[in-house]
């Protein structure tokens, strides 16, 4: 049992956005580590270290779930254990829905899901739930074609891609919305999730809002019955598959497609227009969305000029209540972390930083966590 007593805050976050200016100190980005599955790891950045947390000794936290923010929790957590070396915390990318499956059946600390858990998965957890928007982020189209750049995709295109409807890259439907572009005469070859996935579970999502026959087909869910093509598991697997097959199309988080380097699809909007996979574009989707107490919100298709199309937030999915006060107390120090400095962080490595209203929502939900352990915030 945490033996020492532990100085409690009418609200450990009410003075949350002070803590940006405390004592870590992020600087240019580091080395690299080699991710096998998924290409390079971010590296930590040179964090100041300050005293470590008063946690009654070293605390590991292990958390598993969504592939969607593993870029950025990965990042996040080198840099917290950096900030406080008596905190490490281990990241599992297992996919949503292993995580919340996981995180249900309490063999981990936090789960992690691209889609917020339901009311009938809530009932399952008899310690409390705490969904926690931690990032957010765009769904891209990642292609591989040689010598075609800018690749614009109609609604009714992509969706009929995945139908396996359009199976060749010089199908007159593309070739109609690329004027001018040397398509090749070659065999499209769907890349797409073998395992329960959020990241799914928002794709089939948006396709069942655009598309009738999407809806009455494969239909939505973290898993679903594919028409066409090859599955492989995580981002990190459908990204390494893209990247060594020819000709190949699948989805993948924004960040991945970026740090790879693959190239992504211009998509149609719900207004009409193409735009262009970016932080500013995602920004623009999610600033439609009023994100309610609760903080669980399901974008299907967002309004706006502006917009790109298959946004999501991602969520750190925590308990209301740890047993372990030194446990409880680690939590609330991740969170924190997540909130302030590693939002910081986020553009670079292709999330979209939460906006100010949303930061003091998530603030709001984890000052719950045993709160008579709330850490002090200096």
């Amino acid at each position: 049992m945490f033996s020492n007593k532990i100085v409690v805050n009418k609200s450990r976050f009410a003075s949350l956005f002070s803590v940006l200016a405390l004592t870590v100190t992020l600087g240019a980005c580091g080395g690299e580590g080699t991710d096998t599955a998924g290409g390079d790891t971010p590296g930590a950045t040179d964090v100041a270290a300050s005293a470590p947390l008063d946690l009654g000794g070293d605390v590991t936290l292990d958390g598993a779930g969504a592939s969607f923010p593993r870029l950025i929790y990965e990042r996040w957590f080198k840099d917290l254990n950096a900030k406080y070396p008596n905190l490490r915390v281990n990241y599992q990318s297992v996919g949503s829905g292993a995580g919340v499956r996981q995180f249900i059946a309490g063999t981990v600390d936090f789960g992690a899901s691209d889609v917020a858990m339901k009311d009938d998965e809530i009932a399952q957890v008899q310690r409390g739930v705490l969904l926690l928007p931690m990032t957010a982020g765009s769904i891209v189209f990642a292609y591989n074609l040689p010598g075609v750049d800018n690749l614009k995709l109609p609604r009714a295109v992509y969706t009929d891609i995945l139908l396996g409807k359009i199976t060749k890259w010089n199908d007159p439907a593309i070739a109609a919305a690329n004027p001018g572009v040397n398509l090749p005469d070659q065999n499209i070859t769907v890349i797409h999730r073998s395992d329960g996935s959020g990241t799914t579970s928002v794709l089939t999502s948006h396709l069942s809002e655009v598309s009738p026959a999407w809806k009455s087909g494969p239909g939505e869910g973290k898993t679903v019955s594919w028409p066409t093509g090859i599955g492989a598991k995580g981002n990190e697997g459908v990204t390494a598959q893209i990247k060594q097959t020819a000709g190949s199309i699948g989805y993948v988080e924004y960040g991945y497609a970026k740090n790879q380097g693959l190239s992504a699809a211009t998509l149609e909007n719900k207004a009409g227009q193409y735009v262009v996979p970016s932080d500013e574009a995602a920004s623009k989707a999610l600033g439609a969305i009023e994100l309610p107490e609760n903080l669980r919100a399901f974008i299907s298709d967002p309004e706006g000029d502006e917009s790109y199309p298959i946004v999501t937030y991602t969520w750190l999915l925590a308990y209301k209540n740890y047993d372990n006060p030194a446990e409880a107390k680690a939590v609330e120090a991740m969170v924190e972390y997540g909130l302030t400095e590693g939002q910081k962080v986020a553009s670079e490595l292709g999330f979209v930083p939460l906006p100010a209203n949303v930061v003091e929502k998530v603030a709001a939900a984890a000052d719950t966590i045993s709160p008579e352990y709330n850490i002090a915030v200096k």
